[in-house]
This record gives structure tokens, sequence and C-alpha cells, in this order.
């Protein structure tokens, strides 16, 4: 259940992480708190980490390269916090791996929404069962296995990454806004900024494309959104 999860609080200011832990707590969830980058990652390399909350401005390693080292080796979900609306760190975080950003200062009901949708969305991929298997002779995405293999090489995909194929690859030749998008991933899209899917996409297409610029796969429908491929016709 995402409610017995445990989310990995990382942020310097006292202040801050009675704030954001309080209310988690109060839901059922276990938390567990650090001060530092370095210590963010002994903390997590040490528990079962189900979400971490990771604030970009952070003393000894800083939060955009803790998201980098926690992204080279896991696919665990991360929001990443920002002391200011600074679109610099919101895109660099987005690149790095991170699944979500949210801007201080925010409410906390802003907040526990956006933890609540990452870790359900995160449940329902581990509960999804029935075998389903998605995609064309090229493109493979195994959905309870949640594993992807493009022309026959498996391909390490974030959990935001994965939604987003998954969601396109399950309607072929279908159009998704995304807006569309940012709701089958968090469920809503309040609070939210269209570009975090463009940003997404291009990581899909540099992992799954031949050609990231001249994409075969997710195709861009100019003025609207996204669309995986028509299925191939039969020869």
């Amino acid at each position: 259940m995402p409610g017995s999860a445990t989310i990995l609080l990382v942020d310097d200011e006292e202040p801050i992480q009675k704030l954001l832990a309080y209310p988690l707590e109060h839901e059922g969830f276990r938390v567990v708190q650090a001060r530092d980058g370095e210590e963010a990652l002994r903390l997590f390399a040490a528990e079962r980490i189900d979400l971490v909350v990771l604030d970009v401005m952070l003393p000894t390693l800083d939060g955009l390269e803790v998201c980098r080292r926690l992204r080279s080796t896991s696919t665990v979900p991360i929001i990443m916090l920002t002391a200011r609306d600074d679109e610099l760190d919101k895109v660099i975080g987005l690149e790095l791996g991170a699944d979500d950003y949210i801007t201080k200062p925010f409410s906390i009901r802003e907040f526990r929404s956006r933890v609540r949708a990452l870790l359900r969305r995160a449940a329902l991929g581990r509960e999804d069962g029935g075998g389903e298997v998605l995609g064309d002779e090229e493109l493979r995405v195994d959905v309870p296995r949640r594993t992807v293999e493009v022309r026959g090489v498996p391909v390490e995909l974030t959990y935001v990454e994965f939604e987003l194929l998954r969601t396109m690859v399950s309607r072929p030749g279908r159009v998704f806004s995304r807006e569309a998008l940012l709701e089958a991933v968090w469920g809503d899209y309040a609070y939210r900024e269209l570009r975090t899917i463009d940003v997404h996409v291009r990581h899909l297409r540099e992992k799954l494309e031949r050609e990231p610029r001249q994409p075969e796969l997710i195709l861009t429908v100019r003025g609207v959104g996204y669309r995986f491929r028509d299925r191939p016709q039969a020869r």
C-alpha cells in the first residue's frame, strides 16, 4: 500500500524537514531524513526507499548531483524541491532523471498531492498483472515486468519514462495532448508545466530511436502533442 511506503526526505533546513515530515508521517508513510547529499546516498543504499524528495540546494553534494547518482543505479521516483522559481533548476533536474519537481514556497496540500500521485502510480505499476505485452516487432513493452526492449536490446527507463511510453504504446496512432499525458502519469496536471512532458519525451527518444532528431517511434503532432506510430502494416 502507498501509505506504508518509505520516503527519503533530503533537505538541510530543519524547519522544512519538520514541515514536510509531519504530514507524511500523519498519513502513515515512514520518513527517513537526510541533511546533505552524502548522507542521502548512504541512507538510500542502506534502506529500501520507495520515493525520494530531494532539495536542489544541499551541502557536500547538491541535489542535482545526488539525483544523477541515484538515477544511474535506480528507477525510484524522485521529486526535486527548488528554492526559487528557477527554470534552469527545473530543466536540469528533469534532464538528470527527476520525475517531478515542486517550487518553494508551496502548499502542503500540493506537496502531498505530488507524493501520493507518484506513489500511487508506482504501486499500480508493480501490481499490474495479466501478462500484457505492448508494442510491435521493433519495440516491446512488458507491462507486468516493467521491461522494455528496442530492436531486441533491453533499455532501462525511469518510472515516468515507462509510464509515458506505456500510455502511448497502448493506443498506437492516437494523439495524446500534453495535458492528457500529465494526467495519465500523475493523475492530474495541476501545478505542472506542459514542458515537463517534452523533456521526458526527449529522454525516451534518446533511448529508443535510431536517430532521436528524426524519430520513427514517438512522433510529434505539432500544436497538439505526441503519438506512438501506427502499427506497421503486414506485408
